[in-house]
């Protein structure tokens, strides 16, 4: 990482007319839905209405109770925490023996609107990823959860404050603490100001809610893009105990147990789960022969649910993560660099000083001298008040957390004493504090409505420190610096049931940003990488904005529902803090982000619910674009955090989820995303970024996964799993080089269970990347900005199944 706001972000090349592409496919889910309307007039069955009670005894079941089906085919249903009265969730259990009850698919029970609702009854694209199933797979934090969500994606680097998310091609990444993510992350009910908060792991996990497109209106604070909605695990009533290990080639251990149960019972019901892992890493460093890209998790997290009244729910939530990364800084694949007009290159001095690693796209090996790692510790508390206010219900959430991370990253790469041996030493400390108070009238109501008040205040302090050392003479450059932003909001929400099968949605956020920073720098020398000291300078600015949504939902038919919705996204305003500002250039506040955004949709349960199929077509502008923007300083990479210009998305997206035979289950989904910088006021250095893809954004991505689920001498059940994953080429890098695109691939994983739901057991067999495949995650060039002849090389970051794997997993229920 680069504290200087490190992000390379992308363009692209030619490509065909996407204002076309998107009509026609727009134009395609309209006529879908046409005749899914026309339909209903030829329909006999009774059309769902939408005062029917969301939660049905089919949700209350325990997980492996619920259909007759493979257990991947069905999602949780989950009662929503708004709602004192409902029961919460079961922690993840067995898997499923057969049933005698007919072969369906379950409609999952969502909390996207903060209120109960059934999946499919939901206006908005959301696809729902459940817990256990991702963690039987060792998919255990959002980057891993993006392979299951074609519409998300993920920006990795060397900490995780350089780490972000991407729905629909849009997402922020940037170290600046003055500059909010556009894709919110939400833990049970409690935004998480920073993007860095958001690698967690995701340990005892329920399930995720992927909300696509701009979620303003309910969820506010940094959800231009969207909205990754996490529920973990429920307290509940009945004892329930469980220990989970799992071991992986390459050293990865995880230990997770947990137990939940009444602690008075009828009154209070406690939960708590623990979490530990080990991985040694996936790089070899040949200057000591250590392992790295690897890592050491350890939390907890208790929840005690206290209903000393039937119409009052109170929630205590506590967490702690303490984690330790070992991502080296990149892992060279050239030593040459290309530039537009077909001008390569080559740099054999920097080829010298790696070796004896030799650069190449599957290079898994580096030769450096400093000890790369990121500590971080990671937790808080939050108490949520739900009171039944006769048909209302008022939600009361209060929340503190906070984030402390040191990190030392070799920012050479090099371990030779004749290049200049550079070193990077942070540290931050962070906390937030947020409540949120919002009444819920009751379903079933000509009118229903969720309004409420926001507030969150965030403080960020943290010191930089870079040291460039040749010979004898040493450089340093030390900045403190640090953020304080007050956000404010109120909103309100409606859905008019207009008719049985039509309703009328409309909403608002009110906002208003308070926001200042400090800097200053002291540097010996302006040297590579490091800029001239800067004295100590301040910033302050107050903006108000404002987020909207309209639209309407038909139940054409009891098979299925449309709507059409327009959304207004609202980002705050931004500065760019970092290591090398330069207030007097780079101390003007970045303008706020805007976006309008028009969905198509359409939701169906079809064959007798034994298949769900999504589909939603999208078109979205972003004004005031914020994104990184690469520049050089003393001869070395550093970003810069600018308003970029007009950003165009559109697209469609599909997913389905089917139960085949009583044996068979498939589950799917796929997405095109055309999203590029339609103008700019901003020059790259080499070539313009007008009309190129915006990073970490494949035009087509796509996953399916087959469940075959068998009995084995009446008291088991075998469950044969296989998933692929693919997606199309990548850019990186927002300057559009040629050196930082990703090629086209796809991933084939298997796995085998055998499981026991009387017993509470469970034996899992996986291996992940079957064929082998090498690819990376992020790729950047060091000359991104220099001109045509300039010496520079190529590194890439390296996921976790970049090459084949086996692991085995135990799980034993009580």
């Amino acid at each position: 990482m680069k504290n200087d706001n490190n992000n390379p972000c992308r363009g692209a090349s030619t490509r065909p007319n996407r204002f076309a592409t998107g009509v026609a496919l727009g134009a395609l889910l309209a006529a879908s839905m046409i005749v899914a309307a026309t339909s209903a007039a030829w329909s006999q069955d009774k059309v769902e209405s939408p005062q029917e009670p969301q939660a049905n005894a089919q949700a209350k079941k325990p997980k492996h109770a619920r259909a007759k089906t493979a257990p991947r085919q069905a999602q949780a249903a989950t009662q929503a925490q708004a709602a004192p009265q409902a029961q919460p969730t079961q922690p993840p259990v067995a898997p499923a023996q057969f049933q005698a009850e007919s072969i369906h698919v379950e409609d999952v029970v969502i909390t996207a609107t903060l209120l109960p609702e059934k999946s499919q009854k939901v206006p908005v694209a959301v696809t729902v990823v459940d817990g256990a199933q991702a963690a039987q797979a060792n998919l255990n934090n959002i980057n891993d959860i993006s392979q299951l969500v074609p519409s998300l994606n993920f920006r990795d680097g060397a900490s995780n404050k350089d780490q972000g998310l991407f729905i629909r091609g849009v997402g922020t990444v940037t170290t600046s603490p003055g500059a909010e993510p556009s894709v919110s992350t939400v833990v049970d009910g409690v935004v998480l100001a920073r993007p860095g908060q958001a690698t967690l792991d995701l340990f005892d996990v329920d399930r995720i809610e992927v909300l696509k497109g701009p979620q303003g209106t309910l969820f506010g604070k940094n959800s231009s893009a969207g909205v990754v909605n996490v529920t973990t695990a429920q307290p509940t009533p009945e004892f329930h105990a469980y220990g989970d290990v799992s071991y992986y080639t390459g050293k990865e251990v995880r230990l997770k147990t947990g137990v939940s149960g009444a602690i008075v019972p009828g009154v209070v019901n406690g939960l708590l789960s623990v979490v530990a892992t080990s991985y040694d890493g996936n790089v070899t460093n040949l200057y000591n022969d250590d392992k790295v890209n690897g890592s050491t998790h350890d939390g907890a997290r208790a929840k005690f649910e206290i209903t000393p009244e039937a119409d009052l729910r109170v929630l205590i939530t506590l967490d702690y993560l303490h984690s330790r990364e070992t991502n080296p800084t990149g892992v060279i694949t050239s030593t040459n660099v290309a530039y537009p007009g077909g001008v390569i290159t080559p740099n054999p001095n920097f080829a010298k000083q790696i070796s004896p690693v030799v650069a190449s796209s599957g290079n898994r090996f580096i030769n450096t001298n400093t000890f790369t790692y990121a500590d971080d510790d990671n937790g808080g508390a939050s108490i949520q008040v739900d009171k039944k206010l006769g048909d209302h219900t008022l939600t009361s959430i209060t929340a503190y957390r906070f984030w402390n991370n040191e990190q030392r990253q070799d920012f050479d790469r090099t371990s030779t004493p004749s290049a200049k041996q550079t070193v990077d030493h942070g540290k931050l400390a962070f906390n937030q504090v947020s409540q949120e108070l919002r009444l819920a009238s009751a379903r079933g109501q000509f009118w229903e409505y969720v309004a409420g008040l926001y507030f969150l205040h965030d403080d960020d302090k943290e010191t930089y420190q870079r040291t460039d050392t040749l010979g004898a003479v040493t450089n340093t450059g030390v900045a403190p610096y640090g953020v304080s932003n007050n956000n404010i909001a109120a909103f309100n929400e409606n859905t008019l049931n207009l008719a049985p099968t039509f309703r009328a949605i409309a909403g608002w956020r009110l906002i208003g940003d308070d926001l200042s920073y400090y800097h200053s720098r002291q540097s010996t020398a302006a040297d590579t990488g490091i800029a001239a000291s800067s004295p100590y300078s301040t910033g302050h600015v107050f903006k108000t904005g404002y987020a909207a949504r309209a639209g309407f939902e038909y139940d054409a038919t009891s098979w299925a529902t449309t709507y059409a919705t327009y959304s207004r996204g609202y980002k705050g305003p931004a500065y760019n803090v970092f290591f090398n500002m330069v207030p007097a250039t780079q101390g003007q506040v970045l303008a706020a982000e805007t976006s309008n955004s028009f969905e198509l949709g359409l939701k169906s349960k079809l064959f007798d619910n034994r298949v769900l199929l999504n589909l939603a077509a999208f078109h979205t502008v972003f004004d005031n674009f914020q994104a990184n923007f690469p520049n050089l300083i003393g001869g070395a990479v550093v970003t810069n955090l600018v308003n970029a210009g007009t950003v165009t998305s559109q697209g469609v997206e599909a997913d389905f989820n089917a139960a085949v035979t009583d044996e068979l289950s498939l589950k799917g989904a796929a997405a095109f995303t055309d999203a590029a910088i339609t103008s700019t006021n901003v020059v790259g250095r080499n070539w313009p970024i007008k009309g190129g893809a915006l990073p970490f954004t494949p035009k087509w991505k796509a996953n399916l996964r087959a469940d075959y689920t068998v009995p084995w001498l009446d008291q088991y059940a075998l469950d044969f799993g296989t998933a692929v994953r693919w997606q199309s080429k990548v850019q990186y890098d927002l300057g559009e080089s040629p050196d930082t695109i990703q090629k086209a691939y796809g991933i084939w994983d298997a796995d085998v269970t055998l499981s026991n739901a009387s017993a509470g057991l469970k034996f899992t067999v996986l291996v992940k990347n079957i064929l082998n495949t090498s690819y990376a995650s992020y790729l950047q060039s060091s000359g991104a900005t220099a001109a045509p002849g300039t010496a520079a090389y190529v590194y890439r970051w390296v996921p976790r199944d970049d090459g084949r794997y086996f692991g085995i997993s135990i799980r034993k229920e009580l």
